[in-house]
């Protein structure tokens, strides 16, 4: 890494992953930076209280503080007021866990949930990830709204998810995820079976108005023991209408409403093409 600045930024990447800390070591080799460099750093960053050491010379954490930066932008852009009622209301339906990802130039991220099932099994990943778009449910539907030559880039860009790293239904080829993104493109809607997280089942849509760029994605996931196709199917009229609901009040968020128009200068041309 070079430059202070992306040196920076990857230390608090890197410290994200891993909650329970790092040493000076592990940060440095795995950012292959000088040691000297990388103390500097963290001791900036500590001065500016971003990260913290659990002990004399022991391992870096993040600080809650970025963590309060995310929600503070969260909650004056509105994404969480507006969509809040609509996801509890389709994970009352569903019974199961729904959740609303955001696009933010190439990266689709989890900002908000509801959970619908009261007992038994539940899946409740935390918020804040960015999705491995070519095995996620919410990732598909994604690159469903894209010409094949915009999906097939934009996963080049950030790596096909193996089976082996994430479910066993993962697509273990760029046909085999194109397959998936044309069924979803066919449908209006993703369904996946255990390619994002073994035991883990999942539908996604686009939240899309009519002629303008997508916005972000709703999901409706749960345990394959009860989620299975024919239930997804079932509540696929449901997800579709949630996500014209979430289109429809996008207006309202300052987020939204910004990026409500075809893009322009994305960098991975023609990511919008139809």
């Amino acid at each position: 890494m070079n430059g202070v600045l992306e040196r920076t930024l990857g230390i608090l990447e890197l410290l994200a992953r891993h909650s329970e800390g790092l040493e000076l070591a592990t940060i440095a080799d795995q950012l292959e930076i000088p040691r000297s460099g990388a103390h500097r750093l963290l001791s900036d960053l500590m001065r500016c209280d971003y990260v913290r050491q659990t002990r004399d010379k022991g391992e870096y954490m993040l600080t809650t503080k970025l963590v309060s930066m995310g929600l503070t932008y969260l909650s004056k852009t509105g994404i969480v007021d507006i969509a809040q009622p609509l996801l509890d209301r389709l994970a009352e339906i569903s019974g199961e866990l729904v959740r609303l990802s955001v696009i933010d130039g190439n990266r689709l991220t989890w900002v908000a949930r509801a959970q619908g099932a009261r007992q038994g099994l539940r899946y409740d990943p935390d918020m804040g990830e960015d999705a491995r778009l070519s095995c996620s449910a919410s990732g598909l539907a994604w690159l469903s709204t894209m010409s094949d030559d915009a999906a097939l880039a934009l996963v080049a860009q950030q790596g096909l998810g193996m089976p082996a790293d994430y479910g066993p239904g993962a697509p273990d080829s760029m046909q085999a995820m194109l397959e998936a993104v044309h069924a979803a493109r066919e449908r209006g809607f993703s369904v996946t079976r255990e390619t994002f997280t073994a035991g883990l089942n999942a539908m996604a849509a686009p939240v899309q108005l009519a002629g303008q760029a997508p916005l972000g994605v709703v999901t409706i996931a749960g345990p394959t023991v009860r989620f299975a196709e024919a239930r997804m199917l079932s509540l696929g009229p449901d997800l579709l209408s949630m996500a014209a609901q979430l289109a429809a009040a996008s207006g309202a968020s300052a987020f939204f409403s910004k990026r409500a128009s075809k893009p322009e200068g994305h960098g991975l041309k023609p990511i919008y093409a139809a």
